[in-house]
């Protein structure tokens, strides 16, 4: 296994580029929604139709993906907000990583999907690790060289996206598959030899969130939405951050990160299973929190949920920038004043780049068709013609996305 002196972008958290037309999935249906119903609609017009539920999960994550990025720097003169980076650190990326699994339930070698992984989430890969090493070199003066087995900031949550996707037929044969990659996560946090290729310590450690995600139905999303549920999460949000703020002078913060080995970070090989079981189970408990209160109702940022992987690839740039640049360094900013600054604008950079004219232009590298690289296939062609020739008929009621 190669081990680069590269640095880890440890506290870039994904988005999911799950529910995209060029991932070949369903689009996001809303929870209530019977799959029976969705099955049953003229044209398979419901399976297609995008749920508020999950587009504002995905924006309200991104935005804390953003915020995320600018307390790193400075939650070390603020134990405050480094208790606050905690308890969304430890939360956040589990969210991203179970909403990817659930919208990969349906993949399958199928060449229009292999296609669509490879156009979705190897080429922006490619494209990126690349522009993001170079960017690193011009701007930031390092000596980083490109490669394309060592991700490095946002890139490591394409290439686990990637082993984690190509990997779901197996995931869907085994009996028992939770259990397993649960293991397959303890055995990876005591593990130093995994090395840095394909940051495969995360991929594995991250892996039983991708596998319960695939495992869920609508009905357990339903769950966290129920008023006990959503009332009970207030408290637990609290407690959480009161324990951050008692573990942020106590506690090594990669343990959030899931990108090393225990060996690695100094702590004996036991404390590596007896941590990790400990931030699956919290994480698991804050991400219901977190889905307890994510709203169904389509509001002005909701179409935002559709453009997030733009943002958290492009926004990292931004933030790349100003650290090299040295302006988190500046005075005005190591105030609870400046904080607040950087955290509003983290927000409305990465609203910005969420939306759909940032789409158009960037869509070459995120959403490329590439038809010149693929044979046609013949059922993928079939089946076009056939959805061309199904009249769209009304949906019928108990299909309709649930936006209460």
């Amino acid at each position: 296994m190669t081990n680069s002196p590269r640095p880890h972008g440890h506290h870039g958290s994904p988005l999911p580029p799950a529910e995209r037309p060029a991932d070949g999935l369903p689009g996001p249906r809303s929870p209530r929604t019977p799959a029976a119903a969705v099955a049953a609609a003229p044209g398979g017009k419901s399976a297609k139709q995008r749920d508020a539920f999950f587009d504002n999960a995905k924006y309200l994550a991104i935005v804390l993906v953003a915020m995320g990025h600018v307390w790193d720097p400075l939650k070390s003169q603020s134990r405050f907000l480094e208790a606050l980076y905690m308890v969304v650190y430890a939360f956040h990326m589990p969210a991203f990583v179970i909403i990817s699994g659930y919208f990969s339930r349906s993949f399958d070698m199928r060449p229009d999907r292999l296609k669509r992984l490879v156009t979705g989430v190897v080429v922006p890969y490619v494209l990126f690790e690349t522009a993001y090493s170079l960017f690193s070199r011009w701007v930031g003066g390092s000596d980083l060289s490109v490669s394309l087995l060592d991700p490095w900031y946002l890139t490591w949550f394409l290439a686990a996206l990637f082993v984690w996707r190509l990997t779901t037929p197996l995931w869907k044969l085994v009996r028992w598959p939770l259990p397993l990659t649960l293991c397959l996560g303890l055995i990876a946090s005591v593990s130093p030899e995994i090395g840095d290729d394909l940051d495969l310590q995360r991929v594995l450690q991250y892996l039983p969130f991708f596998v319960l995600g695939l495992s869920m139905k609508p009905e357990h999303f339903q769950l966290a939405r129920r008023r006990e549920v959503r009332v009970l999460a207030v408290p637990i949000l609290a407690a959480a951050l009161v324990v951050g703020y008692w573990a942020a002078p106590r506690m090594n913060i990669a343990w959030f990160y899931h990108r090393d080995s225990a060996q690695e970070m100094g702590a004996p090989w036991w404390a590596g299973v007896v941590m990790t079981l400990a931030l699956y189970g919290c994480s698991l408990v804050l991400t219901a929190c977190f889905f307890a209160w994510v709203p169904r109702r389509t509001f002005w940022f909701t179409a935002l949920g559709a453009g997030t992987l733009y943002g958290y690839l492009l926004h990292g740039l931004v933030i790349k920038a100003f650290a090299y640049g040295g302006w988190f360094d500046e005075r005005w900013v190591r105030n609870p004043l400046g904080e607040t600054v950087l955290t509003v604008a983290a927000a409305a950079l990465i609203t910005v780049l969420c939306t759909r004219p940032v789409q158009r232009i960037f869509r070459f590298a995120m959403e490329p068709k590439m038809a010149w690289a693929f044979k046609e296939d013949p059922a993928e062609a079939a089946r076009e013609r056939a959805k061309g020739n199904v009249r769209p008929a009304a949906r019928p009621a108990e299909a309709q996305p649930a936006n209460a």
